[in-house]
């Protein structure tokens, strides 16, 4: 089973995600914010990360130069999810490392859509 990292800051938002990858058949854990969810990818590994870029603690941006810094996570695929729609957001999300982003409010099919491009390159795909 497909194993998804949730950062996500906003509860409503993380549960409602969280609640409808899990019926699609994946496997989902969800954090709170960028320093716990590099810890979760350490310790858990999972096959993709969703990261919120707007995060108490430490942002999106912030956390994911650091997962794509470190050899045991940078091989994890990353989709940014923001509010944010501006072109420079989304250019500075993919310095960053970030490898594709996806806006606010998330539309199911299209983040399946991006995931499943990202997991297919792993053949991780559900």
């Amino acid at each position: 089973m497909t194993r998804l990292l949730i950062v996500e800051d906003n509860e409503m938002n993380r549960d409602m995600l969280s609640r409808r990858l899990i019926r699609r058949g994946y496997e989902v854990v969800e954090a709170r914010d960028g320093i716990e969810g590099i810890e979760i990818a350490r310790n858990q590994q999972p096959d993709l990360i969703l990261m919120d870029l707007s995060l108490p603690e430490m942002d999106g941006w912030t956390a994911t130069r650091i997962l794509k810094s470190e050899s045991s996570t940078r091989h994890i695929p990353v989709v940014a999810l923001t509010a944010h729609a501006m072109a420079a957001d989304r250019e500075r999300a993919l310095l960053v490392g970030c490898d594709a982003v996806d806006t606010k409010p998330v539309e199911i099919a299209r983040l399946i859509e991006i995931m499943n491009r990202l997991l297919v390159r792993s053949e991780l795909a559900p």
